[in-house]
């Protein structure tokens, strides 16, 4: 693997993976699918990362797949067994993942996009899928995830015509959480993961597992799935530092255990 496809760091309890093939506009190809799991490893393995952002390098986010490595047989090398396509839309996470458009997130992209909890984008990002003007379809999860956060007419415009959307009507319909000039969406990310990072991490992860396991069930299923989540924050030690910080009126201590 390229030790540079992908660059992986960490500090403030935020774990940082960037996209970096800038002359390609960082396309996924294996290096990128490999070196996305692998930092995705680190995040779930490190008890002092939080939560995450990925980002790309230079003017894209991201191009979709390498059509230069589907071209040379080498397709199924953009997925891995675990993450599916680049490392990541198939990947089952605890932590929350922040994902920071500085430019055009298109194709594999979106998708990629798509299979974040949150997203960042600056005025200059776009996202779609042009599959269909290729004879594709998006099948690492355009077709389905779209449909989750724009209006259901509007994602079935942007699969049918391929066309993209802005930032702007993205922003606008719901699926990106703040808006911001280019060459801020780095720097905003950081923000809205600050604002993440205050809170016990604990119970971020849970509460954020909850939403994703009751997603599509009845009530019933989210109440059991929250008793569960709130049975195991009880046993922690954040659990009794929530409430004393409260009375001690001073910003808790949070150790994530």
């Amino acid at each position: 693997m390229s030790e540079d496809a992908v660059l992986y760091e960490s500090a403030d309890h935020i774990g940082l993976i960037t996209l970096n093939r800038p002359d390609a506009r960082n396309a996924v190809n294996g290096d990128v699918a490999s070196g996305v799991e692998a930092a995705l490893d680190q995040i779930e393995s490190d008890d002092d990362v939080w939560l995450a952002i990925i980002t790309g390098n230079g003017p894209s986010f991201c191009a979709g797949a390498d059509l230069k490595a589907v071209a040379s047989g080498n397709a199924r090398g953009l997925s891995t067994e675990r993450g599916g396509f680049a490392g990541l839309v198939k990947r089952e996470r605890t932590k929350p993942l922040i994902a920071a458009c500085d430019g055009p997130a298109l194709a594999g992209g979106t998708e990629i996009v798509l299979a974040c909890d949150m997203v960042v984008a600056s005025t200059a990002a776009r996202f779609g899928v042009p599959e269909v003007k290729r004879s594709l379809t998006a099948a690492a999860g355009g077709l389905f995830r779209l449909e989750k956060v724009l209006p259901r007419n509007v994602a079935t415009e942007a699969v049918l015509t391929g066309d993209p959307i802005s930032a702007e009507d993205a922003a606008r319909h719901g699926m990106v959480n703040v808006l911001c000039e280019p060459g801020q969406a780095l720097a905003a990310a950081r923000e809205l993961a600050a604002r993440i990072t205050v809170n016990a991490p604990l119970a971020v992860r849970e509460s954020l597992g909850v939403m994703s396991a009751a997603r599509g069930n009845d009530d019933s299923v989210g109440f059991d799935l929250s008793n569960a989540a709130m049975a195991r924050l009880a046993k922690t030690e954040d659990y009794a530092e929530g409430p004393l910080a409260f009375i001690e009126k001073r910003a808790p201590n949070w150790q994530g255990r």
